[in-house]
């Protein structure tokens, strides 16, 4: 099993959900709402004459635990639905997940997820 976790865009959200929906790659996800910079390094807006620069953007932390024979159909629907081609697209990252368990039934493993 695999953990995928992507940092998207705030309005790259419903598209990415309405994505998965077709797909079937994951029956379920975990949504956050994240703080942080990278190479976009912050905006400056301007607020009644005075400049603002925000270096802490929002934006929307994805996380699903799969089995692996789909982790790579499912990095390739978060690029093809969440890239832009601008700076502050996001990341993925993919880690390997030891074991889960299903606190309701007890369940392990596969059937777990």
């Amino acid at each position: 099993m695999k953990k995928v976790e992507a940092i998207i865009r705030l309005e790259k959200l419903e598209d990415l959900k309405e994505a998965l929906s077709f797909t079937g790659y994951a029956t379920g996800m975990t949504v956050t709402q994240v703080l942080g910079f990278g190479n976009q390094k912050g905006v400056t807006e301007f607020v009644r004459g005075q400049e603002i620069v925000t270096s802490l953007l929002p934006k929307i932390q994805v996380m699903w635990i799969v089995k692996e024979e789909i982790v790579d159909n499912l990095v390739k629907l978060i690029i093809e639905v969440c890239r832009t081609g601008e700076v502050g697209d996001g990341k993925i990252f993919v880690m390997d997940v030891e074991e889960v368990i299903r606190i309701r039934t007890g369940e392990k493993g596969e059937q777990a997820i």
